[in-house]
């Protein structure tokens, strides 16, 4: 049902529907987006700052341009609510119940208005760079328009400065927006803020300028939450004939106070409550992450000279408590994840002993990294992965494909604990040893306690939790309440005494175990919170290759999940105890 009526909104259905509106009409328009942003997200979570801080940037875009002829391409897209509300996609803010309909990000399966799916930092302008040489070789006569909005954050990432190198070899139209609202997901990082700061300060008359010294012409907005200032600079450079950074300071947050207050907490949210700001279902209990940062502080209390890095992302670890309290052993580097790793691999073969914390989506900007400096030079480094599961987040955010990406690679370890204890010995041999590069995925369901059946994990040892015959279950990390529950059901149902085994790792085998279930199993079963191409159970596979042993792998498909529900996908990927007895029963039948 929609809550507004009376909105202003309700009238708009394409952006050509605001272009003969007022500018007192949209003010009015832009007010009526903040607290939609602020109600949608309150209710269902998402980005909050981001949004609230570029309403009149987007206004001033679509008053001014002719979308989709004219083509904008937003940095990480997590501030794209507004132009959604601007092109057909209004009730999924309206409406509580269509809440859900759309993507938190840029989607072209939504709308012609959204030419790329994107969700990670630094692309735009590279893309726009593409798109303006496509339309300069496709149609050389063309007058559209190509526009790429990107966030002072996300000039830390170097692709940024990679597509702002190659953006001044162009000959023709290109319009790049720097939104400086002086914050990244945490705060800014880095020698680049203090140039842009300068810039702030003189109106853009500082000689410090960046984007001059790459060959680009520049222009400044003061206030970038000013519309009539938006709407008149977007005129002036509309239609410009060479490429052009428009510098534009805005407000993350603004219009919520508690988003001005606190920029990393509102930067993505959880549901809240509007009035007070708190969260609606605030997290109680022990957590991995806590369990992680006390035994880091342990180590360091030992001697150890341990350190932390992270590439903007400190909230999701809890990092700022760490950094409260060892300020001088903690890096974060802004959004630059392989100069997280680089930086990490030296600081371990200088001696130091570098604990990098990493979300797993992110971790693939940094693909290069691990195979050249990190496993080709066998450095020590410890890192701790979040993230690392099926999930039911959009697709630019699947953390699902980390197994395959790194269990690739020579000299790594990838470690998978299935409860608090067996990760924090995990990761006290991964400190101590000097051996290799050490990975820890950091589980994501519910804190569990348990045992550590190893200590040194130089030498996998699977724990055989239950010795059973016909079926083994190898289930690992997050999976192995899944690997219970299975085997109580293969109990039930067809009276099979299953195996249950916690592999530990998810690189190493222990060929001594795998051996001997051939002696009286004929299934092995793994189970996986990942993608299941290039992942544990295929490692499993290989070894059985040659035998009469029957394999089967339950994971995650090939493929891109968007925002799809996690009970739903665990139905559809056969990851519920019914459907994975069922199908080992198959098998066992017809044996």
């Amino acid at each position: 049902m929609n809550r507004h009526p009376d909105y202003l909104l309700n009238e708009v259905d394409e952006p050509e529907d605001i272009k003969g509106m007022t500018l007192d009409e949209l003010k009015r328009l832009a007010n009526e987006m903040r607290q939609l942003v602020l109600e949608r997200d309150a209710a269902i979570g998402g980005h909050v700052g981001p949004n609230l801080g570029v309403m009149e940037l987007t206004l001033a875009y679509h008053y001014v341009f002719n979308s989709p002829h004219d083509k904008i391409i937003w940095d990480v897209s997590h501030q794209c609510y507004a132009h959604k509300m601007l092109t057909g996609r209004k009730l999924a803010f309206l409406d509580p119940d269509h809440y859900k309909d759309i993507s938190g990000f840029t989607s072209p399966a939504e709308s012609n208005h959204d030419f790329f799916e994107i969700g990670h930092t630094s692309t735009s302008i590279s893309l726009a760079v593409g798109m303006a040489q496509a339309r300069d070789l496709l149609n050389p006569d063309s007058k559209d328009n190509v526009v790429a909005v990107i966030g002072d954050g996300s000039l830390s990432g170097g692709l940024a400065f990679e597509g702002l190198n190659n953006a001044a070899k162009l000959k023709s139209n290109l319009i790049i927006v720097v939104n400086d609202n002086q914050m990244s997901i945490d705060e800014n990082q880095g020698g680049l803020y203090q140039g842009l700061k300068e810039l702030r300060e003189t109106d853009g008359a500082s000689p410090n300028n960046i984007f001059k010294f790459m060959g680009l012409d520049y222009r400044y907005v003061k206030d970038g939450n000013d519309l009539r200032a938006m709407i008149d600079a977007f005129k002036e450079i509309k239609d410009i004939d060479h490429p052009i950074v428009l510098h534009v300071n805005t407000l993350k947050g603004k219009g919520y106070e508690p988003a001005i207050k606190e920029k990393m907490t509102y930067h993505w949210r959880m549901p809240f409550d509007l009035k007070t700001g708190k969260d609606k279902h605030p997290f109680t209990g022990e957590s991995y992450s806590d369990a992680i940062l006390a035994e880091l502080d342990r180590q360091i209390a030992a001697g150890e000279p341990v350190v932390a890095m992270n590439a903007a992302i400190p909230g999701a670890f809890n990092l700022k408590r760490f950094q409260a309290k060892h300020s001088d052993r903690y890096y974060d580097v802004g959004i630059a994840e392989q100069d997280c790793i680089s930086s990490a691999v030296a600081m371990a073969v200088a001696g130091a002993r570098p604990v990098v914390f990493q979300n797993a989506t992110l971790l693939q900007r940094a693909y290069d990294q691990l195979v050249h400096d990190m496993a080709l030079n066998d450095a020590p480094v410890v890192m701790i992965v979040r993230g690392g599961t099926i999930a039911t987040e959009s697709a630019t955010h699947q953390g699902s494909f980390d197994i395959s990406m790194i269990s690739d690679l020579p000299n790594i370890e990838y470690l998978a604990p299935t409860n608090v204890e067996e990760l924090l010995s995990m990761l006290k041999w991964a400190i101590k040893q000097t051996d290799q590069p050490v990975v820890i995925r950091e589980p994501e369901k519910p804190l569990i306690h348990g045992e550590a059946t190893q200590e040194d994990y130089s030498n996998i040892k699977y724990n055989i939790a239950h010795h059973g015959s016909e079926v083994a279950i190898m289930a690992v990390g997050d999976f192995w309440e899944l690997g219970k529950k299975v085997c109580e059901e293969l109990k039930r149902k067809i009276n099979i005494d299953a195996t249950l085994i916690n592999p530990k790792s998810l690189t190493g085998i222990d060929p001594q175990v795998l051996h001997h279930l051939s002696e009286n199993h004929d299934v092995v079963v793994t189970l996986e919170d990942g993608n299941l191409s290039g992942g544990f159970g295929e490692t499993i596979d290989r070894y059985y290759g040659p035998t009469p042993m029957k394999v089967l792998n339950f994971g995650a498909p090939r493929e891109f999940a968007d925002n799809v529900p996690l009970e739903v996908l665990y139905e559809w990927y056969h990851l519920t105890p019914k459907q994975i007895v069922d199908d080992i029963e198959k098998v066992v039948h017809s044996l």
